[in-house]
């Protein structure tokens, strides 16, 4: 082989160094050890509920860890004040690794739990989905409880995925099975005749248009502004005036009386809105829920964000006296609600599934899971 010319050497001699391959970055882990009294009886079974609520994995007996995490120091440590008040034990400090665990294993560990709760959701889901292919099922009466179900299924699953600190299998499928869910009431439990003129307005029509409202605007109004200002005209200016004859006349008048964008049949001003302008979004579908139940309290969906909802606005309208920053302010509070619910649509792509750990913590750890005896 001949030898590197001295052109080469140069060459060689001034190409930058191979960057040092990249270490992934190791885990850092919380851990909480607990010697409980005998007495009282049921302190073991409300200790091990709130491990679990946790999302804490048991590595050995009275040994539990969580990823380290400002939010799971502070959680370790009000369950380590509830311990000692009942007269147990307990300490928690973090640690760079678990004693017969291997940073892999212990995430794998993690993975498991959650993955286990993604599948009992999604047959959970299933389950109602083909109950709702009976007609039977489908009519008016089952409309608001199966609207409920569809609530305490993204309970479930917000819940689920707070605890979802490796992202775990199973996640897309919940998903996908709640978008179904609310794909289904949108086409087979929503009256027909609620629904006037469907999609028949162009949003490019209606672009820089001055929209008025009553004064001191609520919930529908609110609500209905973000909507008019993210899907349909971002230019929209807003006014407020006492009833449709004060209003000029090039405005656009919504959830007044006896005008176009307002309520009719059983629906608010915002599902008008959605319905005329064809608007198809997972989250502002969530959003009209929530709108329709306060605005209207008929818990005809269900939606159990409406009561906080109510108590935002009301500290809204209390807080400004000032008609348009009152209207501003409700805007941001349902640009950032609108987001909140976006997270839960989005999709991260298929995750591997989650494989036991077989290291000699395992088998104590399965029997930690089963609960106290």
């Amino acid at each position: 082989m001949a030898a590197p010319s001295p052109t080469d050497r140069r060459r060689r001699d001034r190409a930058p160094a191979a960057p040092p391959a990249r270490r992934a970055r190791p885990h850092r882990w919380l851990l909480l050890v607990h010697q409980l009294p005998t007495h009282p009886s049921n302190l073991r079974v409300r200790t091990w509920r709130r491990l679990q609520a946790l999302g804490a994995v048991a590595v050995k007996q009275a040994v539990y860890a969580l990823p380290d995490s400002p939010a799971a120091r502070e959680d370790f440590e009000w369950l380590k004040a509830e311990i000692e008040g009942a007269g147990g034990e307990a300490t928690v400090f973090a640690a760079d690794s678990v004693n017969a665990w291997s940073d892999d294993g212990l995430v794998e560990e993690f993975r498991c739990a959650r993955q286990r709760a993604y599948g009992e959701l999604s047959k959970a889901i299933e389950q109602v989905l083909r109950r709702l292919n009976d007609k039977r099922a489908r009519g008016k009466g089952r409309a608001a409880a199966t609207r409920r179900r569809l609530a305490e299924f993204r309970q479930r699953f917000a819940a689920t995925e707070h605890l979802d600190f490796f992202g775990s299998a199973g996640r897309d499928r919940v998903v996908a099975l709640l978008e179904e869910f609310d794909e289904r009431l949108s086409t087979d439990m929503l009256r027909p005749s609620s629904r006037v003129d469907a999609g028949d307005h162009d949003p490019r029509a209606f672009r820089g248009r001055l929209w008025v409202t009553r004064p001191r605007p609520g919930v529908d109004r609110m609500a209905s502004a973000w909507l008019i200002r993210r899907f349909i005209d971002p230019d929209a200016r807003f006014d407020f005036v006492q009833d449709r004859e004060a209003a000029p006349p090039d405005a656009l008048p919504f959830d007044m009386f006896g005008v176009p964008f307002s309520h009719h049949g059983d629906d608010c001003t915002f599902e008008t809105l959605c319905d005329r302008f064809a608007v198809r979004d997972a989250p502002v579908n969530r959003l009209a829920g929530i709108v329709h139940d306060l605005d209207l309290k008929d818990d005809r969906f269900g939606a159990p964000e409406a009561a906080t909802l109510g108590l935002v606005i009301d500290g809204l309208q209390l807080a400004c006296p000032d008609d348009h920053a009152l209207l501003d302010q409700g805007i941001a509070v349902f640009e950032a609600l609108y987001r909140s619910l976006g997270r839960g649509t989005r999709r991260t792509g298929p995750q591997a599934l989650a494989r036991r750990h077989s290291g000699r913590g395992a088998g104590r750890a399965r029997h930690g899971r089963r609960g106290p005896r």
